[in-house]
């Protein structure tokens, strides 16, 4: 169950973010670890949703997989 809250509160978060407007990122929490995977414009936005994430209760560590696809 918390991670599942964990989960909630860092999709939340991410979607709050003015850096990451209309971004679809997938996301997995296992015991305060947190995954993240999907496709960004550049690596400010990747390294934003890492420091979104960050901020959280509860987060021990994050994986960050994002892919940053240049258009």
């Amino acid at each position: 169950m918390v991670d599942m809250q964990l989960m909630d509160r860092a999709r939340s978060a991410l979607e709050r973010s003015p850096h990451l407007a209309n971004k679809r990122l997938k996301l997995e929490a296992r015991q305060g670890r947190l995954i993240l995977r999907g496709t960004v414009a550049s690596y400010y936005q990747k390294q934003m949703a890492q420091e979104t994430l960050r901020k959280l209760d509860g987060v021990e560590e994050i994986e960050n997989h994002l892919q940053v696809h240049w258009r």
